[in-house]
């Protein structure tokens, strides 16, 4: 796991500013440093190394290939290189002087020599974003992984071309502008995240996972005002090499029947794809949240280790967010060596400041702050840590992959003019009324029912179809008026077009694993554990496991209200399932309850109606309505609250001089 930046240019390449780039990114890599250029080409590399496979100065880069032609700069880890490695020794494709030491690096550089781009990255299993320079062809190459494990930003500064791991180190280049791309704001209002190829800024760019991207010199004469598209013919050239629309459709069209046949399979692939993952020259850990992944990682990775695993948690002082006892009991029964650290209210409030920093353009799932805790508290034993994320997407286990099939097959059963009708009619009963009834009739206090159903009254009204409903569930401010100034709604569509007759499920769980994992959940985990110069790995994204995913059948995976069929039933192997009877949690924590409470003075100073109006992302009214709405529990808007604050803090933060000159 490292960190790299780079440029071409039309001039001569400045060690300086790449020094500065690598500066900027040395919480990524902080165990070596390197820069390599060519002025006669304008290309040049910075890198940042965090140490995990060969940690000798053999592992060293940017790296040149044996014969010299290519070029590396390279983030990831290859988990099967020594399998590579082996490959090429035994085709006699190893190079001729022999091999310099053992990093994995070194073994994608020479299949890339032997076999080419695209065929070295396919056999490749593993996570990386890396640049290549291929002094024959003069072509500069940027790769990302099949799912988007490892960030990779791309794009103009002035004359140059420029990429990076993190914004921040395309930050320092003296012709960067910082203009704000009002369409990434409206996604970011919209998803809480700002969905690839878009970022915060014109002209930058975020690689889509599964990519490569190819550019020549020439390239720098037409800058791009929107992110390239496949197959446009233009200097800068966009190829797919890794589908994954490809990957669900091939599984629906083979798919397993037999549970039990599907079952062995399954634990045979996590298995493998776990202790692949498990090995590094450094120490190895896991998360455990007590949740259904990452407890079937963890049983599995303890299950095949010679030794106990470290598995590390935290627990939370408020009612109702504390996790930390689930995991504690998995961890007892698995036997391996628990470390749980209890977070103070105050200690994750103290995190909030550190967030613009982090993570380099507004990103607002507040699970951010918990994953930084966990993988600071990690960070102090092991270098490495295997998550269960991926889980979600690739085995129905989020609760809409159910309830909005469910939904609409009520729905489509009412002609849409009767159901727009009785939703008129019921919408102008007072949202109190529905708090109170639920309490009459036992269902507790539930202050903020009224506004939920005046919501699903909006949706019932309005939709037509399954492709109109789902997006309603990941939309903060799906069928009102966007808050930001100037939307005009021309934002990236839910993609849900996977395959001919795929279920309503498949085609969300489709739709999650291109768009929320690695827009989201990759992003949070990535940024909040390379702060703590922390690597995380992902077993459950392993490529082999998701076509497997694809083959088992939906009613494997969704039984009744309950997701993740098929994993419970691996995981209830290792662990016994009264460990797991009860409802989802996920990693949240109450930062509703905060911004009423003890945060408000630092909400409301962000939320200022008018310097809102001077700044002009944000119109304020709609802003001040929906924050007076969360204060009085007439509705609750954390999620879409925390949003807006965290582009306001970004905001603050990236106008400081010293956040542009770091």
């Amino acid at each position: 796991m490292c960190g790299i930046a780079g440029l071409l240019t039309r001039y001569s390449v400045d060690p300086a500013l790449l020094n500065r780039m690598a500066g900027a990114i040395a919480h990524r890599g902080p165990d070596d440093e390197g820069i390599w250029s060519d002025n006669h080409a304008g290309i040049g590399f910075a890198h940042r190394r965090l140490s995990i496979v060969d940690l000798s100065p053999d592992g060293h880069q940017p790296m040149n290939s044996a014969e010299g032609r290519f070029v590396i700069c390279f983030n990831g880890e290859i988990y099967n290189h020594a399998e590579l490695r082996a490959e090429l020794e035994d085709r006699g494709l190893a190079p001729e002087a022999g091999w310099r030491g053992h990093s994995d690096t070194e073994v994608l550089l020479q299949a890339i020599v032997a076999w080419g781009l695209e065929p070295a990255i396919s056999r490749c299993v593993g996570m990386f974003a890396f640049a290549l320079w291929d002094r024959e062809e003069r072509l500069l190459h940027l790769v990302r992984d099949r799912f988007g494990e490892k960030p990779l930003y791309y794009g103009w500064a002035g004359p140059d071309f420029i990429f990076a791991s993190e914004l921040k180190a395309i930050r320092v280049h003296p012709r960067f502008e910082a203009e704000i791309d009002r369409n990434a704001l409206h996604l970011l209002a919209a998803r809480g995240y700002i969905h690839a190829p878009l970022s915060i800024y014109r002209r930058i760019y975020k690689l889509l996972p599964g990519c490569i991207l190819t550019l020549s010199a020439s390239a720098l004469d037409q800058p791009l005002d929107r992110p390239p598209a496949e197959g446009e013919e233009r200097p800068l050239r966009l190829h797919r090499y890794w589908s994954y629309r490809q990957v669900v459709s091939d599984g629906l069209a083979d798919p397993i029947a037999d549970e039990f046949e599907a079952l062995e399979a399954l634990e045979r692939v996590l298995a493998q794809a776990t202790k692949s993952q498990s090995m590094a020259d450094v120490p190895v850990g896991a998360f455990l949240s007590g949740g259904i992944d990452s407890s079937t990682v963890v049983a599995l990775y303890q299950k095949y280790s010679s030794a106990p695993v470290r598995t590390f948690s935290i627990g939370f002082e408020e009612k109702g967010y504390d996790e930390a006892g689930h995991a504690r009991a998995v961890a007892a029964h698995l036997g391996t060596i628990h470390h749980e650290h209890y977070v103070t209210v105050g200690e994750a409030r103290e995190v909030i400041p550190l967030l613009p920093e982090i993570y380099d353009e507004p990103f607002a799932d507040s699970s951010q702050i918990p994953t930084y805790l966990v993988s600071r508290h990690a960070r102090e034993q092991v270098t490495v840590a295997l998550t269960g994320d991926g889980g979600d997407e690739l085995f129905a286990g989020y609760r809409r992959h159910y309830l909005a099939p469910r939904l609409w097959r009520q729905m489509r059963n009412i002609p849409r003019p009767l159901r727009s009708l009785a939703a008129g009619a019921l919408s102008r009963i007072p949202t109190g009324f529905w708090a109170e009834a639920a309490s009459l009739v036992g269902r507790g206090e539930r202050p903020f029912l009224g506004a939920k159903v005046r919501k699903g009254l909006r949706i019932a009204k309005s939709i037509g179809s399954f492709d109109e409903l789902y997006p309603t569930f990941l939309d903060e401010w799906s069928l009102e008026q966007s808050p930001v100034v100037g939307a005009h709604g021309e934002d990236f569509r839910f993609d849900l077009d996977v395959a001919p007759g795929a279920s309503p499920a498949i085609r969300m769980m489709y739709c999650d694993a291109v768009s929320y994992l690695p827009g989201d959940i990759l992003c949070k985990v990535d940024r909040a554990a390379m702060a703590n110069s922390l690597e995380t790995r992902v077993p459950m994204l392993d490529h082999r496991v998701a076509a497997l995913a694809a083959r088992i059948p939906i009613d494997l995976k969704v039984r009744g209200t309950h997701g993740k069929h098929i994993l419970r039933r691996l995981l209830y192997r290792e662990v016994p399932q009264v460990l797991f009877d009860r409802p989802k949690a996920g990693f949240a924590i109450p930062v509703g309850d905060w911004i009423r409470g003890e945060l408000r003075p630092w909400a409301e100073e962000l939320l200022n109606p008018e310097r809102m109006a001077e700044e002009g992302w944000f119109d304020p009214a709609i802003v001040q309505r929906r924050w007076r709405q969360h204060l009085d529990r007439r509705q609750d808007s954390a999620v879409a609250l925390w949003t807006i604050l965290m582009f306001q803090a970004w905001l603050r933060e990236a106008r400081k001089p010293a956040a542009v000159a770091a």
